[in-house]
């Protein structure tokens, strides 16, 4: 164990070029999806909670639910719709970033949607209310809104990155996990523990639990603010 851990620091010391292609992959996949993620889920979050409207329960149950989609699951769906004979197959994503990307922000947007739907529904009612007395247009409200809601709303971003960059069933399905193209930390991991080659899997893993570590400190920071 001992030689293991001391060969995966030699890597990362070395600046291994095929780890540190991984990590940057890793990286631009995690943060598009998170990015497509936010412009999609802070909105629709915001005026789920703000609104009333027939069956919003049923609504509101669904989007709780979708919050825990199984990733495999997921994954199977859009390879499925992105595949030849499907439906978005002349777009030809399937074993491409774009289809990794597209599968993270369908799992991510229920998560940032859900907790800035729970936190809106608390105070977003107040701060519209606030923001009507002003004379505050609806565009306007929905921008003091975000704003009195940017720690909660920044956690929920933090929480659906967490969730993308640890990510490994949706990615290895509609990515394939090729090297040099798809490959990503998870999937690295999962593949190089396959082979035997642990000592590159761990260098990968102490870069995959320093992001981690680093999301979570972010995290527990704002919570307590």
């Amino acid at each position: 164990m001992a030689e293991v851990f001391k060969e995966a620091i030699r890597l990362l010391a070395s600046f291994d070029k095929e780890i540190y292609e991984i990590v940057l992959l890793s990286m631009v996949v995690s943060f598009s999806s998170t990015f497509f993620s936010t412009i999609l889920a802070v909105p629709l979050g915001i005026l789920l909670g703000n609104i009333e409207f027939p069956f919003k329960r049923v609504v509101v149950r669904i989007l709780y639910t979708t919050m825990s989609l199984p990733p495999v699951i997921v994954g199977l769906v859009v390879f499925l719709v992105l595949s030849r004979k499907g439906p978005l197959g002349h777009l030809d994503l399937n074993f491409t970033p774009s289809a990794m990307v597209i599968a993270q922000t369908i799992l991510i947007v229920p998560i940032i949607m859900g907790i800035v739907y729970n936190r809106t529904k608390e105070d977003g009612r107040n701060i519209n209310d606030i923001g009507k007395t002003l004379g505050a247009n609806c565009f306007q409200r929905g921008i003091l809104t975000i704003k009195e809601l940017r720690i909660p709303i920044f956690i929920a971003i933090v929480t659906g990155y967490g969730r993308a960059v640890s990510e490994v069933g949706a990615i290895m399905i509609v990515g394939g996990n090729i090297k040099g193209h798809t490959r990503v930390m998870t999937t690295s991991i999962a593949m190089l523990k396959n082979m035997g080659n642990y000592s590159m899997a761990i260098a990968i893993g102490i870069v995959l639990l320093t992001i981690s570590f680093i999301v979570n400190g972010i995290l527990y920071h704002f919570q307590g603010e």
